[in-house]
């Protein structure tokens, strides 16, 4: 969530402020039945440095679950630190590379990896998980949903995300007038490319009304051992 006002330490006093009014960015964690657990975070994923200590509570709460459920449909973005921090709860202790930022001014892709170690317990490589996503998705939750869909750990329930997949920095012109510019672009290490303008596709598409019901029905079916439909993606 880069931003062009003020400095570092006021940037952050702010946004520890907004973290501390909204749980870290988590909005619920629970336990369904089936041994489901379901992850809502919103309404950004704030720094590590803010709410890593709250999402490792979260992330070691839904450990011992069968499978999950991370709903994304209402996160307006957040920190690709975050979203490297999310993901290595997701996978094992060999690093994954996701998405880094082509960054105008090196003219050089910044990688980012999986974590070979992170506080608290992971979820782990192995058990199903479904990330919800609707068209209020949006950037650096787009992020954490493109990434865990790219490299095959999730499948992705619900509708087209927004598509911003530019970081922009924010400069005050005025005080009536504002410039936003796009200073880098998200760069797939399996697609070389984004979802800029067109958004993350879903693997599974349902009604907002039916987006979690879906996915609560194709994680029970796989931990059912039943025959999954083609290209749902679960593993």
């Amino acid at each position: 969530m880069p931003d062009g006002h003020g400095d570092d330490e006021t940037d952050l006093a702010t946004m520890t402020a907004w973290a501390d009014r909204t749980g870290g960015g988590v909005s619920a964690v629970r336990r369904l039945d089936g041994g489901i657990a379901h992850l809502d975070l919103n309404p950004v994923l704030f720094p590590t440095v803010v709410a890593g200590d709250t999402v490792t509570a979260a992330m070691t709460l839904v450990a011992t679950a069968d499978a999950l459920v991370l709903d994304l449909r209402r996160c307006l973005g957040g920190e690709p630190s975050m979203v490297t921090f999310i993901c290595s709860y997701l996978f094992g202790g060999e690093p994954v590379e996701l998405s880094g930022l082509f960054e105008r001014t090196t003219g050089r892709v910044a990688q980012a990896w999986t974590l070979p170690y992170v506080p608290g317990r992971r979820f782990g490589p192995d058990k199903p998980v479904a990330v919800l996503v609707s068209g209020t998705t949006f950037s650096g939750g787009e992020q954490l949903a493109y990434d865990l869909q790219q490299t095959g750990r999730a499948t992705l329930v619900g509708q087209r995300s927004r598509g911003g997949a530019h970081p922009r920095r924010a400069f005050r012109i005025d005080d009536h007038l504002e410039l936003t510019v796009p200073v880098a672009r998200s760069v797939s290490p399996v697609t070389g490319g984004n979802w800029e303008g067109t958004g993350v596709l879903p693997d599974v598409e349902a009604t907002p009304d039916d987006t979690l019901p879906a996915a609560l029905h194709l994680l029970r079916e796989r931990l059912a051992g039943e025959t999954q439909p083609a290209g749902n993606g679960l593993r």
